[in-house]
């Protein structure tokens, strides 16, 4: 991040705003209804903490419990409370933010939330610094489990930087589950330099396509989308800067396996989901695609297969099928992921299909 831009952040997130309702626009806020397990870990966080709120998203993957998660751009640490609560006291949840105001209204609070939690110790930790320069912080590299953040990565102007050096933190088969603003086109120069649509977290977001080419040549090869929805701008002033510009929340996940193909190929596996993640009892939601149904044969590409198997979730489900490792068969891709059959056979490949990952 250019020093200019640092600052006008800086100063946007800890002076300008005061609390959540001092934002012109919806883009940094959760829009979605919490489910109810949420609301209950919410009841117990401080007030003045929810009140300097400001997330677009939320940022709560499964399987946590004795994790190490990291929350980049932790601001006063809601979402650090959050997950303090579900990694439980034997995990360790770390918030680094680059706004003093903010984090100093996080440590204030840390043991409040360790008594309203009942840890003998507080299981949570804040570090000053930015984030394109997190190889810098202290972190170990491969130390974490899972990095999350909340509407900010938006806010780097190096976003590239940003993920590589997740990427080196992250353990193998660690990932990044993160909600973060997107536009349909790359935001023109006038209003990349506009510091009220940057610090409402517009003018910074990234092109949804250039993400996808970042993320992947920063290592996570295939990037899942889990949820999104439309941002609006109720500001009069700033959609027209806007103009027809269209943004969107969503949520993505990112797996550092670095064996996954770059398309959606199909080796005859499945995977039966047994139940067992706290949350998702019935149902392991992986992304917007994959909906895993307890006790059903759910056949999945080769991708999906690591992502289950060589991650923190390969012990709540069985595996149907070979490991690509050891030879596998391979049947071609999945229909409608991207690279069908482009021959002409005189017939629609997809239509035989018997379904499939995607």
């Amino acid at each position: 991040m250019n020093d200019k831009t640092q600052q006008q952040v800086q100063d946007y997130y800890g002076q300008t705003l005061q609390q959540s309702s001092d934002l012109q626009t919806n883009a940094c806020c959760t829009g979605a209804e919490p489910p109810q397990f949420l609301k209950t870990i919410l009841a117990r966080i401080h007030d003045q903490v929810m009140a300097k709120y400001y997330g677009c998203g939320l940022i709560l993957p499964e399987a946590l419990e004795g994790r190490t998660i990291l929350d980049l751009g932790c601001g006063a640490g809601r979402d650090v409370y959050v997950l303090s609560q579900m990694v439980g006291e034997q995990g360790k949840v770390i918030g680094v933010d680059m706004t003093p105001e903010q984090l100093e209204v996080a440590r204030e609070h840390a043991d409040y939330h360790r008594q309203q939690f009942g840890f003998a110790n507080s299981n949570v930790e804040f570090i000053e610094g930015t984030l394109e320069n997190l190889a810098e912080l202290g972190i170990e590299p491969n130390s974490v489990d899972v990095i999350v953040s909340n509407c900010v990565i938006n806010l780097c102007t190096d976003k590239a930087a940003v993920l590589r050096a997740a990427y080196d933190l992250l353990k193998p088969g660690g990932e990044i589950y993160f909600s973060d603003v997107y536009a349909d086109r790359r935001m023109p120069q006038v209003l990349r330099q506009d510091p009220v649509l940057w610090g409402e977290c517009l003018s910074g977001a990234f092109y949804w396509n250039d993400f996808l080419t970042v993320a992947k040549g920063c290592g996570f090869l295939d990037p899942r989308l889990v949820e999104s929805s439309p941002i609006t701008v109720e500001n009069e002033a700033l959609q027209k800067k806007l103009g027809t510009i269209r943004c969107y929340s969503a949520t993505y996940r990112l797996f550092k396996l670095p064996e996954l193909e770059p398309a959606c190929e199909d080796y005859g596996q499945a995977v039966i989901y047994k139940g067992g993640i706290p949350h998702s009892e019935n149902v392991f939601l992986l992304d917007g695609h994959h909906a895993i149904e307890k006790g059903k044969i759910f056949p999945v590409c080769g991708n999906t297969w690591q992502m289950l198997k060589d991650t923190r979730f390969s012990g709540f489900f069985e595996f149907v099928g070979t490991n690509l490792d050891d030879n596998a068969v391979h049947y071609g891709i999945y229909p409608d992921c991207g690279s069908d059959l482009p021959f002409n056979e005189g017939t629609n490949r997809s239509s035989d299909s018997g379904g499939g990952c995607c």
